[in-house]
């Protein structure tokens, strides 16, 4: 008896997608979702898995709404978790949380660890949703493919092998200008860079500045595209971070906004004005040390601000030029002592030019010689001091592992103080017989 045609293209379905998985899921991506749905309803999960594995995840996830929702469940679980992540990727949150839930609670929680890359890292700044090509495809078929789905606003196309393995890349303006007929591979330029997904973002940072791309592209330990970091992306997490490293530096809180509650802005700006208020008793005990000094020679009472102001007016300067120096990757903690000479060279020549402005004002005003050497060499001194603080304190943070902009004024400010007053007082008193 002759066997139903419906049936024998049934089997052939289920033969070619089992023995040439990579061929079948070349096929799928060319055809819309809707007109596979019967073909692949009919198909059980064990024969879908492999077909899955290398479909392009775009593609992955837009038949996967066409399956029954316990095929796609069940899809779902037994992919490698690394892929199910990729196809969840390019779903909108609302559906990724909805078949997240579905899942049994242990793979949900595996797929939830992997998407959760770590703070500050390329992982968190990629776009997932980037579409890869493959490279036999034509000029005619992606720019098709592109008015489509939209080109966005990436400038670059990423070609991958039947592996998904990140092998090439075209400019959008290579793109539009070749011949219909030519095909990717044959337009597709060498990957010059790319970074995994833990890579920390000042780490993508400096080789986007290095290489002046307008992209980079995140790839797993195997090479397969997980994302792309595009600049306009870091761009705003850097303006973020600066943000909030001009709070920390201050004791306030990155979380802290104008509109915070003033119960939120105490609770975090409380515990850096205690410790404020701890460093500036240490300053004021200096000062109680020279105690008789000052009874003695009161225009040094007068003066004292002058010192302390300059030399922290020094300091935060070393510091700015040294925290942006860190944060480009320009100097590394390796450069501590180059650093620190030039900031303290820098120091002394402006300690010198102050302290002659300085000189003629205090000898203008008191008429005293001994005042006006005990001032203009405090002055030096004291900007040397200041130099030497904004350069080493922020390296030396950096090696304890700790953030810089959060501690680094408070001790600077610690350093000055007590550097200024200790260098004019102790001056004062050394030379109390000119005053």
């Amino acid at each position: 008896m002759a066997q139903d045609p419906t049936q024998a293209i049934a089997l052939l379905d289920r033969r070619f997608l089992l023995d040439h998985p990579a061929d079948a899921a070349i096929e799928l991506e060319r055809h819309p979702a809707e007109a596979l749905a019967p073909t692949l309803n009919a198909q059980s999960v064990q024969v879908l898995v492999p077909v899955w594995r290398r479909l392009l995840p775009e593609a992955g996830a837009r038949l996967l709404a066409v399956l029954p929702e316990p095929t796609a469940d069940a899809l779902l679980a037994e992919l490698l978790p690394a892929d199910a992540v990729q196809l969840l990727a390019h779903l909108d949150p609302d559906e990724r949380r909805r078949r997240l839930d579905r899942l049994d609670p242990a793979v949900r929680r595996d797929l939830e660890m992997l998407m959760a890359f770590p703070e500050g890292s390329a992982g968190r700044l990629m776009d997932s949703r980037v579409v890869a090509y493959r490279g036999s495809m034509t000029v005619a078929e992606t720019l098709q493919a592109l008015r489509e789905r939209g080109a966005g606003s990436g400038r670059s196309l990423y070609l991958v092998d039947l592996d998904r393995r990140l092998v090439g890349r075209i400019f959008l303006q290579d793109l539009a200008v070749a011949s219909p007929q030519q095909t990717l591979a044959a337009l597709a330029q060498p990957i010059v860079a790319s970074v995994e997904p833990t890579t920390p973002q000042e780490e993508v940072t400096g080789i986007l500045n290095r290489g002046r791309f307008v992209d980079l592209p995140v790839v797993n330990f195997d090479g397969i595209l997980l994302g792309v970091v595009s600049q306009e992306s870091l761009i705003h997490a850097m303006q973020e971070e600066a943000a909030g490293d001009i709070q920390t530096m201050v004791g306030a809180s990155r979380d802290e906004r104008a509109l915070s509650s003033s119960r939120f802005a105490v609770r975090k700006r409380m515990p850096w004005l205690q410790i404020n208020l701890a460093t500036a008793f240490l300053a004021a005990s200096v000062v109680g040390l020279f105690e008789s000094t000052i009874a003695q020679f009161t225009a040094l009472a007068v003066l004292l601000p002058v010192v302390a102001g300059q030399s922290g007016n020094a300091g935060a300067q070393a510091l700015a030029v040294t925290m942006r120096g860190l944060a480009l990757h320009e100097i590394t903690a390796r450069d501590w002592l180059r650093v620190m000479r030039k900031e303290v060279t820098v120091g002394f020549l402006n300690g010198v030019a102050v302290a002659l402005t300085c000189g003629v004002a205090v000898y203008l005003w008191s008429g005293s010689l001994g005042l006006v050497l005990v001032i203009t060499s405090s002055m030096i001194l004291a900007m040397m001091v200041a130099g030497f603080a904004g350069a080493v304190v922020p390296v030396m943070l950096v090696r304890l592992g700790q953030d810089p902009a959060q501690s680094s004024s408070i001790v600077l400010t610690t350093i000055t103080d007590v550097a200024g007053f200790f260098a004019f007082l102790g001056i004062a008193s050394a030379l109390s017989a000119l005053l």
